[in-house]
């Protein structure tokens, strides 16, 4: 199955979900076939978005074309007459139908997108004032609705700066983590293990979709994962080095220091037959994207050789041994 047709599997069944879990009727099997069903990481994001639809279109029942979608959707599917319980309910096809419509017309018309190139960083300044820059190869959608402020980093980084207003909460919904802020600065990374959260100003509450918080104070991060959320640790005073544009290495193992800065390169740094030397300490300042002068730096150090290759890589290679082209 493609990861399209995976998701739009997943958002159909989240949906019809979401309405069997809100009938008086529920079962204790119901519950328990629908936390089995949560355990995909697919499926738990997709009735995420679906409870956060429901959300928003929830201030906008009165919106004209939120009107016009649901009464095209109940058009085609009317309920019975039946006077009991079961009339104050949508069947569970019609209700998925009609919350993936409101889901869609709100992600579409009330979403603004705005995203990152490989390399590239973009500063955004939203509605009300909060500001968000996004680091490489970043997507972000925007909901702003009544009392409602939501940001769904869809991948990447971002760092928020938010504009003070107590009676409407900013949110940072990254997949299966949600951070809640007043007026704050922080900093959220989404990649394929996890969400990094690092708090520079201000505090904010972090959940995960199995319902475990904590709270941040200033100078302090902690990681979510499939496993839960770690430790609050100490930042470091250059966590979020990248908004000035630098990468700060400080005794990274070599490894994970080329995994960085290939973020922001479209031309990646390999190591080759220098992987042996992946653990081994890296520590510098470098400008982000500057690929070539992080590579001669490795290179002076370990005693290496940056090859360029036809296809835009630069394999680090012992300097003793030619380039195999």
């Amino acid at each position: 199955m493609s990861d399209q047709a995976e998701l739009s599997r997943a958002e159909t069944e989240a949906a019809e979900w979401f309405e069997r879990l809100r009938r008086p009727s529920v079962t204790a099997r119901a519950l328990k076939d629908f936390q089995a069903w949560k355990q995909s990481s697919v499926n738990a994001e997709a009735f995420r978005r679906v409870e956060a639809g429901w959300r928003a279109t929830g201030a906008l029942v009165g919106h004209p074309e939120v009107q016009a979608a649901a009464r095209e959707v109940l058009a085609k599917r009317p309920l019975r007459r039946r006077r009991d319980w079961r009339q104050i309910w949508l069947p569970a096809a019609v209700a998925g139908a009609l919350g993936l419509i409101l889901l869609a017309w709100a992600d579409r018309a009330l979403a603004p997108g705005y995203r990152t190139a490989v390399g590239e960083q973009r500063l955004v300044v939203l509605d009300d004032g909060s500001r968000v820059r996004l680091n490489t190869d970043s997507t972000v959608r925007v909901v702003f609705w009544g009392d409602m402020r939501r940001v769904y980093l869809r991948r990447g980084q971002a760092f928020f700066d938010v504009a003070h207003d107590p009676a409407r909460p900013f949110l940072v919904d990254a997949g299966g983590t949600e951070v809640r802020a007043l007026g704050t600065r922080f900093d959220v990374r989404r990649d394929r293990d996890g969400v990094s959260v690092t708090l520079v100003d201000g505090r904010v509450r972090i959940e995960d979709d199995r319902g475990e918080a904590a709270e941040l104070l200033p100078n302090q991060q902690l990681r979510v994962t499939d496993a839960g959320l770690s430790r609050v640790r100490a930042a470091g005073a250059d966590a979020v080095s990248w908004t000035n544009g630098r990468l700060v290495f400080r005794d990274t193992p070599l490894a994970a220091a080329v995994a960085e800065v290939n973020r922001y390169s479209a031309h990646k740094i390999e190591l080759g037959d220098a992987a042996g030397l992946g653990d081994e300490p890296v520590s510098g300042v470098f400008d982000a994207g500057d690929v070539e002068a992080f590579a001669s730096a490795v290179a002076a150090v370990y005693g290496l050789r940056p090859v360029d290759e036809r296809d835009g890589r630069i394999v680090l290679v012992p300097a003793a041994q030619s380039s195999g082209g």
